[in-house]
Parts: structure tokens; C-alpha cells; sequence
């Protein structure tokens, strides 16, 4: 009885891994309920199913029935024919079991890419303009949304990791983390076409445009194909780096000693400590052009009414990381810039009199500090009472990262040569698509002189890995930013190659040169951003005649003591937006040094002169961080800023 017990479990056992096996199909994240499919085109479906097993596909939207055999490793394509936009329809995957996804619209997919600014969220940490507004108006059932969640790679991945199951209706309940500017730009082609569209946003904040870029193009890049090549094979020892570097931090770092944090400790001397008004970026205020640690300290008067009560403390955001301590005693630490910073104080550690917040910040690029909106760094009791943490700080600095140097890649950075595009590009590469729009060039600005091969090297990558010829490839000049000139040329460099990538087939650009913020690197106008990028689409892809593109250099000539400079996309003429005369023209001679250039407009030229230079040669407009600049055409979209001349760049042989 005892064995053939044994033998019955043995069975039931081998049953149960039989049946196993025999799972119904498996489908790539990319395929669930809401999606879009590309209209008008063969769309790939594909997945996994037994070895030999027969897969048939059939949709609502034809009578039309698809069949095909699983390979002997399980894999299976098949080519779906979509009509013009419409829908919803349903699309029944079967392998004997049938997999049902319902909902689907036929209409135009686009890809959503590149760092913060794309990835910045109507809420969250983003805040766009009037975003409380905005998310209760974002009811488009016929706009998706699917959200890559952040992943590397060292090798080609075939499957995405995404957030909220899936593709999902845009609704205030998923738009409030997903692209502002994907949105916005989402919105506007919607309302002036009607066909649905599905938006497939895969970014991520601080990136460069190597990790974005395939090893396929990057091998053939010299600056890249070493990097490119270490990929995989040496992650302990970049692990150890990076344990060295952190070390290094910690002993360097004033406020530590003997590995305790003593300028976080209760009843610390601050008399010397400087003063700063938060919230607000360092780098913008106190200390230009510095990346490290900083230290923060602010007395604070509790009432009696507080007394023995719960309190949050709400510190906004802050760039990079941070740690907490309220009279000597941690309360919170977080890693990353975009997550909102709200910690808790025990009951019991709650009394009226005065208390001190301490908190630690580590900046290890751009914009640095405790920052957001006014009145956002507060107290509040658990009765609601608040009391705001706005105004005057004292700080010190702890470490300044010259000391110690940038951060070693870890095996696990997002900035590795060709990471995202295995892990948040390559999933996506058989899904049919429309286009891409991009927002990204911050991170390669010190080397903005490489981007002049890096980003049309990305755009042909990503067009000959689709395999759909030059699709739509719309992307955003980078935004007016920091007040301080500092590193005064990266940005508009990077800029220039920007600009210079319009030579590759069907690219155009949205400029933002006068949408962006001197004090924060996110400007919160992503209504316009977008709005910019669906201009470019609706007469571009959808073929309406409308304006498109603020004005661009076409030609330039030098006549005596002027040069005249003529430009494309001067529709209504060229106009001055502010003021009375034309700002942010230079002009140069032989000798390459740039005065404040004479500027008039004549039609769709402008003649520039300067008394300082009387026999030119360049000019150069709106070349700055920040630059001050007013030339419009007649549809109200800006210039972009540009050069005449071809002197070496500030950024040339930066790696």
C-alpha cells in the first residue's frame, strides 16, 4: 500500500510537470488589453508556445484568420494586417488554449524617449504648469499609455518590464506618472486628427545617448567602441570601484568623523556656517559650478500644542541623495532626485521648544540642493497644524567632488555604452510603430562637439534595427538654462548639433529656447513642449498645412561691414517678439572674438553689424546657457539659435 502510495504521488507528479510544459502561450509585455496597433501596416505579433505547436490568430476587425508554427526553441511570428484607424476591436491568440485581448484600437504608435525632460511626469516629482488642472482634464480613452519601468542591460533583452500591467487608457489615475511632454503632444495630435494613439514611453532621467545606442553602432564609433566592448565582462571589479569611491566620499566629507556624521548630531556650532535661502539649487545661488556634499541645519520652534504628536516633515525634492536627522537622530534617507522627500517624527519624540533639522545632501552631477516650489518644505502636525521650513538655512560644505572625482561606472549604471537599448529599446524593436519624438542632450553636453556623430548615429541605429525605413524621428532643442555662464559654450554646442542633425532624412526639431527656466534644468511648460513636437507631426506625417518650425538659417553672406543672413520657415515674415530691436545676435572678425552684434530685419533676412567689427566674418544667435533672444516668425514659434562659422568647438576632443 506504502509503494503504491509512492507510485501514485510519482504520477501525479510527472502530470503535473507534463501540464506544465503544456502552459498556454506567452505573450511580450508590449501585448495586452488597451494596446494600439500600428494602423495601415503588417503589425508582428509574436511570443513563445510549445515546440511544434500550431498558433492561430484571429481579430474583430477582419474575417481573416493567421496561423503558424512555434519553432523548436517555442518562438512564433505572425503578420497581422490593421485597417485605418478604429476600434475598439478584440484579438483571440491561440495554441489550442486561447489568450483574449480586448480593447484594442487600430490608430499611430509612437516611441517616447530619452532623459528627464521626457520622462518628467504631469505630477509626481514633476509639477508641471497648472498640473492639478491638467490631470483632471486627462480623460482620452482613445490615447494609451504603456510605461517602460527603468531596467539595464548588458545584452539584447526580448522582453520589456512595464508598469500597470500594461497599456492602459490615458485617465488621471495613469497619466499623473506617465510624460508630460509624451502627453501633451499625444493630446494635440489627437484632438486635430482623431486617430487613436498609443504612446510607448521608455526614458530616463541623466542619461547619455550611448546607453540609448546599440553596440552594432557603437563598435564603429571610435570614442565608444572600447567602452562598448568591456560591457559584461568586468562587473566585480567596476562593483569594487565604486565601493572605493564611496569610501572615499565618506573619509573626505568634513562632516564625518572617524565614520559618524557629527554636522548631523543635536547642539552642533553653526556659527560659521554660511547662510542660504532654500529651496533652491546650489549651483544657482551659493555654490556655481559645484557638485558634492552639502549640509544643511534650521532651528525650529515646536508649539505646546504639538507636543506628544505625529509630524511629517515634507523637504520637497532634492538632487541627488539625502540623509535626515532631527535632533541627532535619523528620520529618513533616500536615494534618486525625483522622489518627493516626506519622513516622519515619532510621537514621543515631539515637545514644545526648539528642535533642529540636519539633513546631508550628495550631489554627484547638475543641479544640486533641497528645491521646488515655495512653501513646499514644511512641518505638519498630526492635527494639521504646519509650519513652513522656507527661508533662511545655514550650510556648509562637506565635499567638494573635485576632490575625489566623478563616480566609477557601476555594473548597474544606466550610463553604460548600449544598457537602455537592450533592456528598454530592443523589446520593442518588432512592434510596429509611427515614429519617435525625443527629448534628451543635457547629460552629453560636455561633450557636445562627440553628439555631432552620436545622435544621427543613434537615429540611423534605431531606424535600421525597426526596419521600417526613415520614420518620423521629432526631437527637442535643449531649453534657455543657468543664469551663471560657467561651462558658457557645452549647451549651445550641444544645441548646434542638434540643429546640424536635421540633415538626416524626415528629423525636425522643436526649439524651446524661450520656454525653459534659468533656475531649474525641468521647466515646467511641458504644454508647449508638446504642443511644438505635434505641430512638427501633424504637417509632417499628417500632411496639414500648417506652420511648423520656428525660423532657420539657410544662407549667409558678408557684404563690406555686414553680413546678411537669410532663413527657411520665415512664414508670416520674421517678427520681434519683445521689445523694439533684435537681441542676442553676435558678430565676429578674424580675430574670433564676438562683440554685441546690430541687428534689423528686412523681409526674411536680418542684417547684422557692429561698429567693433568692421570687417566680419561670423555671426552667432542666442549662443549661451541662457541666452536672451526674441526672433519669431509670423506662427509665433522662435528661432533656433545658430552659427555661421566653423571654428572649434569649446567641447571638441572631450570624451
Amino acid at each position: 500500500m506504502k509503494y503504491l502510495s509512492v507510485k501514485l504521488l510519482c504520477i501525479s507528479l510527472l502530470l503535473f510537470a507534463f501540464n506544465s510544459v503544456q502552459a498556454k502561450i506567452t505573450l511580450p509585455s508590449v501585448f495586452t488589453d488597451n494596446m494600439v496597433l500600428q494602423q495601415k501596416t503588417e503589425a508582428a505579433v509574436w511570443g513563445h508556445a510549445d515546440p511544434g505547436k500550431t498558433v492561430n490568430i484571429t481579430n474583430t476587425w477582419s474575417k481573416k484568420k493567421y496561423s503558424t508554427q512555434a519553432d523548436k526553441e517555442g518562438n512564433w511570428k505572425i503578420k497581422v494586417s490593421t485597417p485605418v484607424y478604429g476600434g475598439p476591436y478584440i484579438m483571440t491568440i491561440s495554441d489550442g488554449e486561447p489568450t483574449v485581448l480586448k480593447n484594442i484600437l487600430i490608430g499611430d504608435v509612437w516611441v517616447c524617449s530619452g532623459q528627464s525632460n521626457m520622462e518628467m511626469p504631469l505630477a509626481g516629482w514633476g509639477k508641471i504648469n497648472n498640473y492639478q488642472k491638467e490631470l483632471e482634464q486627462a480623460k482620452y480613452p482613445n490615447i494609451r499609455l504603456l510605461q517602460a519601468v527603468h531596467v539595464t542591460s548588458d545584452l539584447p533583452l526580448e522582453n520589456a518590464q512595464v508598469s500597470n500591467g500594461g497599456w492602459q487608457p490615458c485617465t488621471p489615475e495613469f497619466v499623473g506618472e506617465f510624460s508630460a511632454t509624451a502627453y501633451f503632444f499625444a493630446r494635440e495630435v489627437y484632438n486635430k486628427t482623431g486617430i487613436p494613439i498609443g504612446l510607448i514611453h521608455s526614458s530616463w532621467g541623466g542619461t547619455v545617448a550611448e546607453a540609448w545606442t546599440s553596440k552594432n553602432t557603437l563598435v564603429n564609433l571610435p570614442d565608444f567602441a572600447e567602452a562598448v566592448s568591456k560591457i559584461g565582462s568586468n562587473g566585480m571589479n567596476q562593483e569594487q570601484q565604486l565601493n572605493v569611491w564611496k569610501k572615499a566620499i565618506q573619509q573626505g566629507d568634513a562632516g564625518y568623523k572617524e565614520g559618524k556624521p557629527i554636522w548631523l548630531a543635536k547642539s552642533l556650532d553653526v556659527s560659521t556656517w554660511k547662510t542660504i535661502s532654500l529651496p533652491a539649487f546650489v549651483e544657482q545661488s551659493v555654490l556655481p559650478d559645484f557638485d558634492g556634499v552639502v549640509y544643511f541645519r534650521k532651528k525650529i520652534i515646536i508649539p505646546e500644542s504639538w507636543s506628544g504628536k505625529a509630524v511629517k516633515v515634507s523637504l520637497g525634492t532634492i538632487d541627488d541623495n539625502d540623509i535626515t536627522y532631527f535632533d541627532g537622530e535619523k528620520i529618513g534617507e533616500t536615494e534618486g532626485y525625483n522622489i518627493a522627500r516626506n519622513y516622519m517624527i515619532a510621537p514621543e519624540k515631539m515637545s514644545a521648544g526648539e528642535h533642529e533639522l540636519a539633513i546631508r545632501v550628495f550631489d554627484g552631477g547638475g543641479g544640486g540642493g533641497i528645491y521646488g516650489e515655495k512653501n513646499i518644505l514644511a512641518l505638519t502636525s498630526s492635527n494639521n497644524e504646519r509650519i513652513s521650513l522656507d527661508g533662511d538655512w545655514k550650510y556648509n560644505v562637506g565635499l567638494d567632488l573635485k576632490q575625489v572625482g566623478p563616480a566609477p561606472l557601476s555594473s548597474q549604471s544606466p550610463n553604460r555604452p548600449s544598457v537602455l537599448f537592450n533592456a528598454m529599446i530592443n523589446p520593442f524593436i518588432q512592434f510596429n510603430i509611427r515614429g519617435v519624438i525625443w527629448y534628451q542632450g543635457e547629460s552629453n553636453s560636455s561633450r557636445a562637439n562627440q553628439y555631432r556623430e552620436l545622435f544621427p548615429s543613434l537615429i540611423k541605429d534605431w531606424r535600421q534595427h525597426w526596419k521600417l525605413g526613415d520614420f518620423p524621428f521629432y526631437f527637442v532643442q535643449l531649453a534657455n538654462y543657468a543664469r551663471g555662464e560657467g561651462d558658457a559654450l557645452s549647451w549651445p554646442e550641444l544645441r548646434n548639433a542638434q540643429l546640424s542633425t536635421l540633415s538626416l532624412p524626415n528629423t525636425a526639431m522643436a526649439v524651446s529656447i524661450d520656454i525653459g527656466n534659468p533656475d531649474d534644468v525641468h521647466p515646467k511648460n511641458k504644454q508647449e513642449v508638446g504642443r511644438r513636437l505635434a505641430l512638427i507631426a501633424l504637417a509632417k506625417t499628417y500632411r496639414q498645412k500648417i506652420p511648423y518650425s520656428g525660423p532657420l538659417l539657410e544662407s549667409h553672406v558678408v557684404k563690406g561691414s555686414e553680413i546678411i543672413l537669410n532663413f527657411k520657415f520665415a512664414d508670416g515674415g520674421l517678427k520681434i517678439k519683445e521689445g523694439n530691436e533684435l537681441i542676442g545676435f553676435t558678430i565676429a572678425g578674424q580675430d574670433q572674438i564676438f562683440y554685441p552684434a546690430k541687428a534689423s530685419i528686412k523681409g526674411t533676412q536680418i542684417v547684422i553689424s557692429s561698429p567693433d567689427v568692421p570687417v566680419p566674418i561670423a555671426v552667432r544667435y542666442g549662443w549661451s546657457n541662457n541666452p536672451g533672444c526674441n526672433l519669431y516668425n509670423g506662427a509665433g514659434l522662435p528661432a533656433s539659435p545658430f552659427r555661421t562659422d566653423k571654428w572649434q568647438d569649446s567641447t571638441y576632443g572631450k570624451k
